[in-house]
């Protein structure tokens, strides 16, 4: 499969998100932070609608917990559940019954199945990972970070439109 364009990845108006992106961009992980920010943006203009399942808050809520740290708590918290243009979904039988399909198909981990059907039945045109072993699924392209910040094309343009913004990448 050829590398995404950012035409393509701008075309992306609804996007499933796994946890791991968001724990960077919450976090500020410098290697994704440029990337995040970007996509971030993109939500918060309404120009893509993110999807991820509650797996998503269980996950990002545990270290935080472990580490007494309400600050990073709320943080969470407000981006899973209070962002206009993201949507935190409950587990229903029909994710369910996908999630179990794909674990048939694809011998991946029952969070990932569930993230991944959450994501197909909320008719997202993608989903956002940094989990490789995910893209054995067939039914929904994956987007690596890995990979997207390995694209000088990608990385170019999303350093371009945040200094548009008036954001600095450094």
């Amino acid at each position: 499969m050829n590398p995404i364009t950012p035409q393509e990845l701008m075309a992306i108006t609804q996007l499933g998100i796994d946890t791991a992106p968001l724990i960077y961009f919450i976090e500020r992980h410098p290697t994704y932070l440029e990337l995040m920010r970007y996509l971030i943006n993109r939500l918060d203009e309404g120009q893509i609608e993110g999807n991820t399942s509650v797996i998503t808050l269980t996950e990002v809520l545990i270290l935080p917990k472990q580490r007494h740290d309400s600050k990073l708590e709320g943080l969470y918290r407000e981006l899973l559940q209070s962002s206009r243009h993201f949507t935190l979904l409950p587990v229903t039988a029909d994710i369910a019954e996908l999630a179990a399909q794909l674990r048939a198909c694809y011998t991946i981990k029952t969070p990932d199945a569930l993230q991944v059907a959450t994501a197909i039945l909320t008719n997202c045109q993608a989903f956002l990972t940094n989990d490789k072993r995910l893209k054995v699924v067939k039914e929904l392209p994956m987007l690596v970070l890995d990979e997207l910040i390995a694209i000088p094309e990608i990385m170019e343009w999303v350093k371009s439109e945040l200094e548009s913004q008036g954001e600095t990448t450094d």
